[in-house]
């Protein structure tokens, strides 16, 4: 469980420095990060990283792709954790 939390805070560490640097490649007009790349991220446990960095950045808050797909990944995650501690810790 130990490394399943450290896993964790370093994809959501890794997620939130993604926006980060997403918002201010969009600011300097240089290549971008894949939309895609940040929702694979927020797919592999990020998703709190990431909406951090979009509220905090205010980056991706006009896409409602964004808007609603992180949420509802986030919401999904925590259901399969939901899921796994009931079946498996209890």
């Amino acid at each position: 469980m130990q490394y399943f939390s450290c896993y964790l805070v370093l994809i959501n560490l890794l997620s939130f420095c993604l926006c980060a640097a997403d918002k201010r490649f969009a600011i300097r007009k240089h290549k971008r990060i894949r939309e895609r790349t940040l929702f694979l991220f927020a797919g592999a446990g990020g998703s709190v990283g990431l909406l951090l960095g979009m509220y905090l950045f205010r980056h991706k808050t006009k896409h409602r792709s964004f808007t609603i797909g992180v949420p509802c990944i986030l919401l999904l995650q925590l259901l399969l954790l939901g899921i796994y501690h009931y079946l498996f810790i209890k």
